[in-house]
């Protein structure tokens, strides 16, 4: 019996809108970059209402959404960044030391981005494939089964490269943090 419009329209409201920050974290974490995150969030919940017929209702709708998102990226958005560089608009804008100053915190507003920041950067210079499991597992904290349906690797595969992942983050991260004073440097270094 072929649903009416309004019945799809209510029932992709219903289960796949609730997961448009996982789908935009995960966006992000793919490109980079706002402007583009938002715009692989929008083709993919397009390809997802068009395809919300070939949805299995009880199944996981955000392992779906996040298939359909991996999809496109791949599809799209890689071959876009052999073409070059795109700016971001918001980051052109000049900076207004009287803001920064405005904060309550500056000093802790500011550790806390530069916390952030480092950890962020180190993530994206990972592999893809890695990049991609780390963010779905730690970011987002998806289990292996849901990786590996997403991603269309073997759950081992997915053990295999989280656990890779982690530690070239470990690496990458351990001399940030002896500088910062979260850990002690071993004396095998």
């Amino acid at each position: 019996m072929p649903e009416t419009a309004e019945a799809k329209r209510t029932a992709f409201e219903r289960e796949a809108l609730p997961h448009l920050d996982t789908v935009y974290r995960v966006a992000l974490r793919f490109t980079g970059e706002p402007a583009r995150a938002q715009d692989l969030v929008q083709d993919t919940m397009l390809k997802a209402f068009r395809s919300w017929h070939r949805y299995q209702p009880g199944t996981n709708v955000r392992a779906w959404l996040l298939t359909i998102l991996r999809n496109t990226f791949i599809n799209e958005y890689r071959k876009e960044k052999q073409r070059g560089p795109t700016v971001d608009i918001s980051t052109a804008e000049t900076f207004s030391l009287f803001d920064t100053v405005q904060d309550q915190d500056p000093e802790g507003k500011f550790f806390n981005q530069i916390v952030d920041e480092e950890v962020l950067r180190a993530i994206d210079a990972l592999p893809d494939e890695f990049r991609e499991t780390l963010t779905l597992s730690d970011v987002e904290g998806m289990t292996y089964q849901e990786i590996a349906e997403i991603t269309g690797a073997p759950v081992g595969t997915v053990k295999s490269r989280l656990f890779r992942a982690r530690r070239a983050l470990q690496r990458k991260l351990y001399d940030y943090a002896v500088e910062m004073g979260y850990i002690k440097r071993r004396d095998d270094q």
